[in-house]
């Protein structure tokens, strides 16, 4: 598919042809969903925990007289009905990690590329650089590019300025071509991708002869 390329004013000075196998899939949003589910449970710790009856600290002795008390029995104050007590059926360390073949990650990824062609949200420039790094600067090529719509912008290698000036704009983050993921294509109003991560992305992303 043919696409416009923009430069960094966002003015159109070409155009480029688009890998059919990358950009024009069947886009399947339930493995989509999958692989996002994927991702974000493979991100978690799994570190959280909460003390037994038995792991807080507190004397075991009794509490008070079993009898002529008038009140119920109770052996120790560190029953989960008692404030300073344990937590009964609290969260325990575990791992929420997830497997998936290769092959359908791999789908899920020109999926979402295919996607944003699909939805108008893929800009194509010749090249992005900027020349300081300043983020007054970087906010003004956005601003010619997207908008005031939220953008990712992917990187072929490292760019010093690109990066320290996203860096604190909070729509707005960089991403190398060769870490693409399902998490960050899905979470802007934008992509914008430079050529040269083109270039990289159909080296990685093509398929498999």
């Amino acid at each position: 598919m043919q696409v416009s390329v923009l430069d960094i004013n966002g003015k159109e000075v070409s155009q480029v042809d688009l890998p059919a196998d990358i950009f024009e899939v069947e886009v399947n949003t339930g493995l989509m969903h999958q692989a996002y589910v994927r991702q974000m449970a493979n991100a978690r710790l799994g570190t959280h925990k909460t003390k037994t009856r038995s792991e807080v600290r507190m004397t075991t002795a009794k509490w008070y007289r079993q009898k002529g008390t008038g009140r119920a029995r109770h052996g120790a104050k560190s029953a989960p009905i008692f404030v300073g007590g344990g937590i009964a059926h609290g969260p325990r360390p575990r791992k929420y990690t997830k497997n998936m073949p290769k092959k359908m990650r791999r789908q899920a990824i020109r999926c979402a590329l295919s996607a944003l062609l699909r939805d108008n949200q893929l800009v194509v420039v010749d090249q992005f650089n900027v020349s300081s790094h300043k983020t007054k600067d970087m906010m003004d090529t956005l601003e010619k590019l997207v908008g005031d719509q939220s953008a990712l912008v992917l990187l072929a290698d490292r760019n010093d300025n690109v990066e320290r000036s996203i860096r604190n704009i909070p729509n707005a983050m960089y991403l190398r071509a060769n870490y693409l993921n399902i998490r960050d294509l899905l979470k802007h109003d934008k992509v914008i991708m430079p050529l040269d991560a083109l270039e990289v992305i159909k080296r990685i992303w093509g398929r498999e002869e």
